[in-house]
């Protein structure tokens, strides 16, 4: 992974061990060779989220380590249980351990429970209703999507999909234990400590409750009479990166796919020299060895592949940031138009004042002026009942609004200094994931070369 130099934001350095296999492939000059470097990098070691991640001082990541270890399939009783079946789910080991002893982090010592993925949902989502103005991470998708096509037909329980599943939801943590304000929760807490009643804990909350009361109050759909510019802008921006993260993934896979083609069907060409040199007696030691090159060519690729979808992953992290943003946004939309309906309950109720008092133009036309013509004038008493009680009702849309309008000021201002967090983040993490890319590119066209060229001294050879 890529780091910083102190005093250079612009001059990454680089692990030396990222690149150490192209020496070695350049020196490869037998087939046992090849097969130790096959053998090396046959399990490829998924890459830590916390090289990625901004600890700051303060933070909970700083104070603790917080990781999710393993992951185990498990069969119990469910919703299919009725019908005789047993419901089948994984279940991931959250671990903590304190750095250091006396931080102030989850207490001391070391702490481990198992979670499952609908867990870690409850935990975003009481996250997002709680802190609506933050840019809550998001969860590693619960299915395959924007796969390369050799991938596309795995299930969800794929060994190889869990485990990615497992770092998605350890970067998940960690990025929340990075926030200044996120890991302070005593919810946050409670899912890395307590293991048995901790979903009540959540519930107990009433989160839910209280957001779909508010969006219930409100119109499905509903159309603001001054937008907001900035947000407006940051939610055009959000669909922007989405489809553009979502047009590089989908050219990636094409690129993968026709990759990881072109190096299976080298494949032949070791089926065809081993079978050749059979029937050669000059050559046949070099036609022998030159199949076994193509066979290793041809073998290689798997990990590789392996190793850019973990990338892919964490790039496709983004699009599911994007709609962190957009509910960002929502919020305000929501609180905008509350602000809005309070200024017009406001001049309503003004206005019925100043009819009933007479103090609105001649021409203007109600439902009270027409009324006094068919019935006659009210009378002077009940005409001072109605203008008090309409006074007092001023006065609470007046607090409404007062309060509307604070909530809304607080929300912008916190939520805009939040986005500007995510943007140095943002920045940060696509220009590493970039960089790694290339680097992978790289090591796979010099291993190729490394190939064709103990080849190109097989034929020489002959």
């Amino acid at each position: 992974m890529a780091d910083v130099n102190e005093g250079s934001s612009a001059a990454p350095t680089y692990d030396s061990d990222l690149l150490s296999d192209q020496a070695n492939d350049s020196e490869a000059s037998s087939i046992g060779e090849l097969a130790r470097i096959a053998a090396k990098n046959r399990k490829p070691k998924l890459p830590h989220w916390t090289s990625l991640i901004d600890c700051q001082d303060g933070t909970l990541l700083e104070q603790v380590e917080i990781c999710v270890s393993e992951q185990e399939k498990r069969t119990g009783a469910g919703r299919t249980a009725a019908m005789g079946m047993k419901d089948v789910y994984t279940v991931y080991l959250v671990e903590t351990r304190v750095k250091e002893q006396g931080a102030s982090g989850l207490g001391e010592g070391h702490t481990s429970l198992w979670r499952r993925y609908s867990e870690f949902e409850l935990l975003r989502n009481y996250l997002v209703v709680t802190y609506s103005f933050v840019v809550v991470p998001p969860l590693p998708e619960k299915r395959m999507t924007l796969m390369w096509q050799q991938l596309s037909t795995v299930d969800n329980f794929d060994a190889d999909f869990i485990e990615r599943r497992r770092v998605g939801l350890e970067g998940f943590l960690q990025r929340v234990g990075a926030h200044l304000l996120l890991c302070k929760d005593t919810v946050l807490h409670g899912f890395l400590q307590q293991e048995d009643g901790w979903k009540d804990t959540v519930l107990a909350t009433g989160f839910q409750a209280k957001q779909d009361s508010r969006l219930k109050s409100l119109n499905a759909s509903f159309r603001l009479k001054k937008p907001d510019r900035k947000f407006e802008d940051l939610k055009n921006y959000a669909s922007d990166l989405q489809s553009h993260i979502t047009a590089v993934l989908k050219v990636r896979a094409k690129l993968a796919d026709r990759l990881y083609g072109i190096h299976k069907i080298h494949g032949n060409y070791g089926r065809v020299f081993s079978e050749w040199s059979g029937i050669e007696q000059e050559m046949g030691d070099g036609l022998q060895s030159a199949g076994h090159f193509m066979d290793a060519y041809k073998d290689y690729i798997d990990d590789y592949m392996n190793e850019e979808e973990q990338i892919a992953d964490q790039l496709k992290e983004y699009i599911y940031f994007a709609d962190s943003l957009k509910s960002v946004c929502r919020k305000q939309e929501v609180l905008q138009y509350e602000m809005e309906k309070a200024e017009e309950m406001l001049a309503a109720k003004t206005l019925q004042r100043d009819q009933i008092q007479g103090n609105t133009p001649s021409k203007s036309f109600s439902l009270r002026g027409m009324r006094s013509k068919i019935f006659g004038p009210e009378s002077q008493e009940s005409r001072d009942a109605q203008v008090k009680l309409l006074e007092e009702q001023i006065e609470e849309c007046e607090q409404h609004l007062k309060r509307s309008t604070q909530e809304s000021v607080s929300f912008m201002e916190r939520a805009l200094a939040e986005v500007e967090r995510f943007k140095k983040q943002r920045t940060t993490d696509l220009k590493e994931i970039f960089i790694n890319y290339a680097i992978l590119q790289i090591k796979i066209s010099k291993r190729g070369i490394a190939v064709w060229t103990n080849t190109k001294e097989c034929f020489e050879k002959m």
